[in-house]
This record gives C-alpha cells, sequence and structure tokens, in this order.
C-alpha cells in the first residue's frame, strides 16, 4: 500500500465529515462559510498564480517518504503553518504536523541565510517553572524534527516562553489546546 493511500482517505473522510454536519452547531473558530475551501498546495495540486505571492520563492515537499509526489508550497503556504500543536502534558511532536516542518526544513536548507527560532509555549496550568521547562521541552523537539528532516542545525534556535504568551486567553480546554504550541518564527530571510 502506497503512504499518501492513508493520507488521502483520511483527508476525504474529514471533507466527507465537514459537509455532513449541516445541523452541527457551528464552530465559532471558523470564520469561513460555505464549503471548506484547502490551498492545492497541500493537496499535491498546481497552484494558481493568484494563490502565489512570490513563485521564485516556491518549494517543493516530498508529501511521504519514498514516494515521487510532491506538495508544492509557496512562501505564502509556508508562512501561515507555523504552530505545531502538543497534547496536554506532552512534549511529542505529532505526525501530522511532519508534512508542515519539512516544508520549513526544506526551506531552511535551500536558503543558508535564513534563521528561525522554535519558541515553546504551554497552557496555563501547572507551576510557572514546569511550563517553562515543558515549553522548552516542545521547542526542542520541534527542531530536533526539522533537523531530522534535513534542516541545518545552526539556522535554527529555540526559546521556552512557558505560558506567558497565550494565543487564547480563555480557562477552557478550547483555549488550553490552542495554548499548547510551539511556533516557528523566521528571524532572517534571503
Amino acid at each position: 500500500m502506497r503512504a499518501s493511500l492513508p493520507a488521502t482517505l483520511l483527508l476525504s473522510a474529514l471533507l466527507a465529515a465537514c459537509a455532513s454536519t449541516k445541523d452541527a452547531p457551528a464552530n465559532k473558530n471558523i470564520s469561513q462559510s460555505g464549503t471548506l475551501k484547502v490551498h492545492p498546495g497541500l493537496l499535491g495540486q498546481p497552484v494558481p498564480p493568484e494563490l502565489q505571492q512570490e513563485p521564485r520563492v516556491a518549494t517543493s515537499v516530498s508529501a511521504t517518504a519514498g514516494t515521487d509526489s510532491a506538495i508544492k508550497m509557496d512562501e505564502a503556504g509556508l508562512r501561515t503553518q507555523r504552530s505545531v500543536y502538543f497534547d496536554f502534558n506532552s512534549a511529542e511532536v505529532k505526525a501530522e504536523f511532519n508534512p508542515a516542518l519539512q516544508a520549513h526544513a526544506r526551506y531552511l536548507a535551500n536558503n543558508p541565510k535564513s534563521r528561525i527560532r522554535v519558541d515553546g509555549n504551554a497552557d496555563e496550568r501547572g507551576a510557572p517553572d514546569y511550563n517553562r521547562q515543558l515549553g522548552m521541552k516542545r521547542a526542542e523537539n520541534v527542531r530536533q524534527s526539522m533537523i531530522g528532516l534535513g534542516a541545518p542545525e545552526k539556522q535554527i534556535s529555540i526559546k521556552t516562553l512557558g505560558e506567558s504568551r497565550p494565543k487564547l486567553k480563555g480557562h477552557d480546554e478550547e483555549s488550553w489546546s490552542e495554548n499548547r504550541r510551539a511556533d516557528v518564527v523566521y528571524e532572517q530571510e534571503n
């Protein structure tokens, strides 16, 4: 079985689930009405010129190991996929974030003057010292994943923010899940 088949089946199931929830209450995080729109580059399709901000920076990233298919991501596509989210009390990088991390790694490998910083974050639960340590572990694991995907080690620094920079300021699971993350921040670009 090809490695891309499970990803295609998962995407199909998710799209079907989104289309079949007409009577379900609206999620307040989704501001788009109508059919779910997916960037064609994420589906391995050609990206129309109107979606490419700077075609000269287009980056090709292998969608799955061992296949010739590639996800084409323009600079804007890379920029919108900057956060890696984690489970509660975990610093393990989920496989679902590998394509985005691989895109960033490839960009860094192709642009030796570029530098990024990975900021590790935690939700408000837990002691401040623990949250700083957890944020550091998350940032380091994202860094190691990117290095394993081909990014030069010298181009990636890490920083922990602990619970000091929440994305959402609520005190519920929705807010906490948004705040358990590591963010890729471009410090210097070509």
